[in-house]
């Protein structure tokens, strides 16, 4: 989905804003390391304890849990690997979504017909952006949280406030 009357982004024109926008996770490697050594060893003694006092099928399940806790950070990590880039030049707001799986989705917007929707709640902050252009509404970084989603939006915002200024003419010497 792009509009065809845009130009391509070339190399010879600067861009004003550009950013990558990843899922946070708080656990890294190391710590999913420890955190997974330690839950496995307190699984294995829990399991071999019932075993030992005769409730092996107790035992079973203490294997279970620590697959289906292994799988759920499985099926976390794997989110992560969603990013979406957005930059912006004068003539072209570009938003390249690219999902978990691989999938994306890039979109080429006029940045002076796009405004930016910033929807707010009075409690939770900044709960969604979207970047509107005449019939088209692309929704931005879903998954950040409200402080990131808000200075991301002021970002943004600016940026295309630059974009839609007429550039500088060189003075006449």
């Amino acid at each position: 989905m792009s509009e065809s009357h845009l130009p391509p982004v070339t190399a010879a024109e600067p861009t004003i804003f550009s950013a990558t926008l990843t899922p946070h996770r708080s656990l890294g490697t190391g710590g999913y390391s420890v955190l997974m050594s330690v839950f496995g060893a307190i699984c294995l003694f829990s399991a071999f304890l019932f075993w030992r006092l005769g409730a092996w099928p107790i035992a079973g399940i203490f294997g279970l849990d620590f697959v289906i806790v292994w799988f759920a950070f499985r099926l976390s990590y794997r989110s992560a690997r969603a990013f979406e880039k957005v930059a912006v030049s004068r003539s072209v707001l570009l938003i390249r979504k690219v999902a978990a799986n691989g999938r994306d989705l890039e979109l080429r917007l006029n940045p002076y017909w796009t405004r930016l929707e910033v929807l707010r709640e009075e409690d939770e902050g900044v709960v969604g952006l979207k970047a509107v252009s005449r019939e088209t509404e692309v929704p931005i970084g879903d998954f950040l949280n409200p402080e990131d989603r808000a200075s991301f939006a002021r970002a943004l915002a600016a940026a295309l406030a630059e974009a839609r200024r007429p550039p500088v003419l060189a003075a006449a010497g």
